[in-house]
C-alpha cells in the first residue's frame, strides 16, 4: 500500500461518526509497532512526526523514507497517511517539499490574522501537490515541541474563518491538553464541541488524546471528532513494559543474551502495538472491507 493523503479517510470518518487515530513515531520500533497494529486491525492509520522527533531521527526526509520502506518490508496493505504534527510555517513548507502526504501548520501562538494568512499559504502549497492540511484554532493545553498552550476553548467564529481557508481538518481546543492530564483537569467541553461541530463540516481533530477517559473520547467522536492524536499514551506503555523487563533483570541474563537490544526493546514495542489496537477500538475505526 502506498502512502495516501487524509482527505477521503477523514471525510468518511466525519460522515460515519467514527475517528481514525494519529500516532506519533519516535524511532523504528515505534514505526513498526504502530503499522503492525493497523495491519492487524485492518484499519487506516495516520503516522506522524513532531518537529522534535523528526530532528531526533535525522530529518523529515529520513522519516518519510523510514515509513515508506517499513510499509514495503512489512507488507502493509491498509491506507497510511504520513503527517507532520504541530509544524511551524517553515517545517510545514519543508515537509511539503520532502513529500509528506499531510502537514499540520500550527499557528495558534501567532496573532489570528497571521495564523490565517500563513494557513492560506500552506493550503495553497500543499493542495498543489495533493497533500492534506491541518490547522489549529484555540490553544491546546500543555507543551508540544516548546509550544506551550493553556487549554483554552476555540473561538467559534475564528474556527469558522480558519475552516473556510480550505484546510482538510481542523484541530480545536475544547479543554484538551498535551502530556499527562492533571488530577484537577475539568474534562472536555462538550458544549463548545457542539457549537463548533454545528457550524463546521470540516473533520475536527482532538489533540492530547492520551489520558482522556474512554467515555469522553467516544462521546467526542460521536459529536464530530474525526482524528484523535495519541503520543504520550504510547510512551508510557513503552516505558512501563521496558521497566518491567529490566526490573526482572532479564537484561542481565547473559546466557539468553537478554542485553540484546532486539530483546530489550521487544516488550516495549509490543506494548505500543497493544495500546494502539486498544485506541483504534475506542475510536470505532472500521476495518477495510
Amino acid at each position: 500500500m502506498v502512502l495516501t493523503n487524509g482527505n477521503e479517510i477523514f471525510n468518511n470518518a466525519r460522515k460515519g461518526k467514527y475517528a481514525v487515530g494519529a500516532f506519533n513515531i519516535n524511532d523504528l520500533e515505534w514505526t513498526r509497532s504502530i503499522l503492525a497494529a493497523a495491519q492487524e486491525t485492518q484499519t487506516p492509520i495516520l503516522v506522524q512526526t513532531s518537529m522534535g522527533a523528526a530532528k531526533y531521527m535525522g530529518g523529515y526526509e529520513l522519516c518519510l523514507h523510514l515509513v515508506q520502506d517499513t510499509i514495503k518490508s512489512m507488507g502493509i496493505t491498509v491506507p497510511v497517511v504520513m503527517h507532520l504534527d504541530h509544524g511551524n510555517y517553515e517545517a510545514a513548507k519543508e515537509c511539503i517539499e520532502v513529500g509528506y502526504n499531510s502537514v499540520m501548520f500550527d499557528g495558534h501562538d501567532l496573532p489570528f490574522a497571521e495564523n490565517l494568512e500563513k494557513t492560506k499559504e500552506i493550503v495553497k502549497l500543499a493542495h498543489a501537490k495533493n497533500m492534506s492540511v491541518e490547522a489549529e484554532v484555540g490553544s491546546i493545553g500543555g507543551t508540544e515541541d516548546g509550544i506551550v498552550g493553556l487549554g483554552e476553548l476555540a473561538d467559534v467564529e475564528e474556527a469558522k474563518t480558519l475552516a473556510a481557508t480550505g484546510v482538510d481538518y481542523l484541530a480545536v481546543g475544547i479543554g484538551n491538553i498535551h502530556g499527562v492530564y492533571p488530577d484537577n483537569w475539568k474534562g472536555l467541553s462538550f458544549d463548545r464541541l457542539k457549537e463548533l461541530a454545528d457550524v463546521i463540516k470540516t473533520p475536527l481533530v482532538l489533540h492530547g488524546g492520551s489520558g482522556i477517559p474512554k467515555e469522553q473520547i467516544i462521546k467526542a467522536v460521536s459529536m464530530g471528532i474525526s482524528k484523535v492524536n495519541v503520543n504520550t499514551e504510547l510512551q508510557l506503555s513503552f516505558a512501563k513494559a521496558t521497566r518491567e523487563y529490566i526490573e526482572a533483570k532479564k537484561d542481565l541474563d547473559v546466557d539468553a543474551k537478554g542485553y540484546d537490544p532486539r530483546k530489550l526493546l521487544a516488550p516495549g514495542a509490543k506494548a505500543i502495538t497493544d495500546t494502539t489496537i486498544e485506541r483504534i477500538k475506542w475510536f470505532g475505526t472500521p476495518s477495510i472491507k
